[in-house]
């Protein structure tokens, strides 16, 4: 089943609000295995909605819209649908008796206007708002269905929730669809999809890839549809484990897990605690990791020692180390996290040195370069790596690199 959203309302066009409900919905429909068409935004006018209405029903099996189904004159859009399916507006009883209870529960005097939110298209079914007054409804035409929903968030995710979706589970409309995630780190998108080129091309052909990076990570989102769900979780699942034997090193969770939170899940089943020594992320490790709720239980801290007196006074780097390498080096960024991790008395201590940029860079150490070391109970790793010249980016791809270089040593502990 193919579907478009149809989000009225001049204050999304003026960018005065957020269109928050069409991703909403788009992932609501997507886990019932309705596929999202196009997604249209519309003026509070006639002639746009009935262009965008006409335009859709020539493409898509399900249409629905959101917004125009307020109290006042600016919203048109029973008015436009009336129009639309050559119909007229008639008054409906039971939801004028849902909107008198709504009042009278608020101790609130009904006035025209509410009474006018009972008035609905005949040619619809009605689908009760339990949590408003407006109501949604429910079109055929041909061989398409039309439903109107308010772009109120919470009304609209209850109609979508509790009637819309309900019924075309009944009336046999959606399938069984299964997404998962594959959170990989340390390889860029190219380098990714070259070293997994031949077991892409092998997937089942009910069977999709997606490849969604950002500067965190580099995420692979497996989508297969069908009607036994059990059936695909077991396709995707064998997928995975194909995939673990090519990048194994590269794999560190999977759907929204963050690397912190694998991180401290494995802390946790050690026993074990983390300090942080942080430079050129300026604290944003530490940041990532309490984040995470219960992080207490095995972070014990961190120093951000962006100076190389507080890398001297506080993590016992030598003047001599910071004279004869630079702060940003193998030889300080090893002795930083062996201060640390010596100070806050913890298992295991990660930490960075680098030139974030964009200034700062030599022909010898240019921008992006950054030290990352890794002190555990046994020895001390250190890897040089040089990223781009955007700071932010740096900072984040520094913490994230940093991140997966501890939950490596932690495994192989």
């Amino acid at each position: 089943m193919k579907a478009e959203i149809i989000t009225i309302g001049d204050e999304i066009l003026i960018g005065q609000i957020i269109d928050t409900n069409s991703a909403w919905i788009a992932e609501q429909f997507n886990l019932s295995g309705i596929e999202i068409y196009q997604i249209t935004s519309v003026h509070d006018e006639k002639e746009h909605i009935l262009e965008a209405l006409k335009n859709a029903e020539e493409k898509v099996d399900l249409v629905i819209l959101t917004g125009g189904l307020g109290p006042t004159k600016d919203d048109i859009t029973k008015h436009v649908l009336c129009e639309y399916f050559n119909t007229k507006m008639v008054f409906h009883e039971p939801t004028f008796e849902h909107i008198k209870q709504r009042f009278k529960n608020r101790n609130i005097d009904l006035n025209r206007l509410n009474r006018d939110q009972a008035l609905v298209p005949e040619s619809c079914s009605v689908l009760p708002n339990k949590v408003g007054t407006a109501p949604g409804m429910w079109f055929e035409k041909n061989d398409t269905l039309f439903v109107s929903v308010p772009g109120v968030p919470f009304e609209m995710k209850y109609l979508v929730e509790n009637e819309l979706l309900p019924r075309l589970q009944n009336n046999g409309k959606t399938k069984a669809i299964f997404h998962k995630t594959v959170q990989t780190q340390g390889l860029p998108e190219s380098m990714l999809a070259q070293r997994i080129e031949k077991w892409e091309n092998s997937l089942p052909k009910n069977m999709k890839l997606a490849y969604l990076p950002n500067p965190m990570s580099v995420r692979l989102r497996l989508s297969t549809m069908g009607s036994d769900l059990n059936e695909l979780k077991r396709q995707v699942q064998d997928e995975i484990e194909r995939l673990k034997q090519l990048i194994p090193d590269h794999i560190f969770g999977f759907d929204n897990e963050t690397l912190a939170e694998v991180i401290g899940r494995m802390l946790l089943e050690k026993g074990q605690t983390l300090a942080v020594a942080e430079s050129c992320t300026g604290g944003y490790i530490s940041h990532l990791i309490t984040s995470i709720s219960g992080s207490s239980g095995w972070y014990k801290g961190g120093v951000t020692a962006y100076s190389n007196e507080i890398k001297q006074h506080l993590l016992g780097v030598s003047a001599e180390l910071l004279e004869n390498h630079g702060a940003v080096s193998e030889q300080v960024v090893r002795k930083m996290a062996e201060g640390v991790r010596r100070k806050m008395n913890s298992d295991f201590s990660v930490a960075t040195s680098g030139i974030a940029g964009p200034t700062g860079g030599t022909e010898e150490k240019p921008v992006g370069t950054v030290w990352i070391a890794v002190a555990t109970p046994d020895k001390t790793v250190a890897e040089k790596f040089v990223f781009g010249d955007n700071r932010e980016r740096n900072i984040i791809r520094s913490s994230q690199t940093a991140l997966q270089l501890l939950r490596r040593s932690i495994i192989n502990q």
